[in-house]
Order: C-alpha cells, then structure tokens, then sequence
C-alpha cells in the first residue's frame, strides 16, 4: 500500500459554481482535447453516453420544489420576522414565500454538477495501491497516477467515493484529472493560460483554479464568500475542490433571477446538498 506525504501548504484545487455552470460540457470537451492522448477518443460520440475516458464529466439533475407544510412555512416566516433589515418594518419572504404563510416553495430548478478528482487531503485511492502508482505530490497536493507503475487492478477506483477514476481499455491503466499539471507548470504558455484547459474554456466563468491552501487566494475568498462546500465531508476524505451552491431562485414570474444577497436563506441549501450527496454515494 501507499503512504501518504505530508500534508502540503499549498493546495491547488478548483472551485465550482454551480449557480453559473450551464451544462455546456465545454470543460469536458477542452479537458478531452488536452488530453486527447491520455484519455483516448470517444468512441461512441453520438450514443447515449460519452464513452472512452473522460476526466471531467457533467451530470445534469432535475431537482423537484420543496413544499413546506402550513405549520413549518409558519414558523419560517415567524423567524423571518425577527431579521432586521427590511425598511417597512415587517418580514422580508425568503424566495418562493407565499405572502399569506400557509405554503412555502422552493422552485424547481436544474441543477448540473461537473464530477472530476477532487485531489483529496487523505485520499484512500492513494493508500489502497498496492504499486505506488496512485500519488499525491508533497509540493502542491495534486493527486496523480504513475503510468508505468499502474497495472490496473482497478482498487483506487472501488476506493473513491467520487466516481472521479476511470480505466483505459487502451492503456490497461487507471486515469484521472491532473488539473492539468502539464499547463500550469508551462513556462512556455502564458501565464493567463496556466490553468487547466477546463478553466479556460468555461464560457460562463464558473470555474475557478487556484491554491486553496491560502486563505487570501481568489478561490479561497470564492469558497468563504460563498460558502463552499465538499461533497460528503463526512467520510474524512477531505476534498480540496469546492462547490459553490445555488443561489435560492425567486418563484412565479422571476423564477430564473438570482434572489438578492439581503434575502439569501441559508436554510434551505443543506437539503439539496444532503440530496447531492445521496445522488454521488450511489
């Protein structure tokens, strides 16, 4: 088995948006480009589902309206009353409030969840290989697979909860997102396009790359802003990417604006992160 190096200072991960991110799989594509080589063609690029190795994937859910009973969508509201900030004195209603207190709902919405590695802080796809193929570099916390030491006996991939490995029928090997190691190393390219290629091309700014290690780095100001989370923390495995939520939407004829910063209710994105969370353990 592997052992694991001492945990780094610098931890350079990625940063999700998940109330920008469209779906597009414009980072999908540009990661399957930049790594056309390692990751192989898509041999079935008209079928049902990608296949060949992907490093990034992008999953797309319906999420069904959240309708609080009359007594719960109360209560709610009587809370709500206690904020202060509302000029006429009086409750400002979360999105999807109904004025009159007896029913609260949350809009349905679409939500799409980009899924690669999320170079954990103690990953167990590193400590179950029995080669030393499966690393986690000391420098910077990226988590990597050795090609020549790989022999794909697929453990690292039963071991990650994420679904973030994936074997290569081509190479009899394991692959997975390097963010890009070869890019952002690069002395030749630019230093605006040291990041990852799927950070390049997200054409909606979703993604973000940087080092989640220090606290006054854009990302780590992205995550406390706000309010990123890992998907199932409580496993231990201690991602270092983060998903930032969906900003709650407004109901009936604005369903598709942002609700305002002084209305955000935090109350109600553990249910659909307890919900995300249930959809990725599966």
């Amino acid at each position: 088995m592997t052992d694991l190096p001492p945990p780094s200072k610098k931890k350079l991960g990625l940063v999700i948006d998940l109330d920008t991110c469209v779906g597009c799989h414009a980072c999908a594509v540009s990661c399957k480009q930049w790594n056309a080589e390692a990751a192989g063609p898509d041999t079935d690029p008209y079928g049902d589902a990608p296949s060949g190795v992907w490093f990034n994937r992008v999953h797309s859910y319906e999420v069904a309206p959240e309708v609080l009973p009359p007594v719960e969508a109360g209560a709610r509201k009587a809370d709500e009353a206690k904020r202060p900030g509302c000029a006429s004195g009086g409750p400002t209603l979360a999105p999807g409030s109904s004025p009159d207190g007896k029913r609260e709902t949350q809009p349905a919405m679409t939500l799409h969840f980009p899924r690669s590695c999320l170079h954990c802080e103690t990953p167990a796809c590193v400590t179950v290989c029995p080669t030393g193929a499966s690393f986690k570099r000391a420098e910077d916390g990226i988590v990597l697979v050795d090609d020549d030491k790989c022999i794909g006996c697929k453990l690292c991939s039963w071991a990650c909860p994420y679904g973030a490995r994936e074997y290569s029928d081509t190479t009899g090997t394991m692959k997975k997102c390097t963010l890009c190691v070869d890019r952002i190393y690069n002395a030749h390219l630019p230093e605006s396009e040291r990041v990852p290629a799927c950070v390049q091309a997200c054409p909606t700014g979703a993604r973000h790359f940087g080092d989640l290690g220090d606290p006054g780095s854009k990302v780590s100001r992205l995550v406390a802003e706000r309010g990123g989370v890992a998907p199932m923390p409580e496993l231990g495995y201690a991602p270092v990417n983060r998903y930032l939520p969906q900003r709650p939407r407004r109901a009936g004829g604005e369903a598709s604006a942002p609700a305002p910063d002084d209305a955000f209710d935090a109350t109600r994105l553990p249910p659909l992160l307890r919900w995300l969370d249930r959809v990725l353990s599966r």
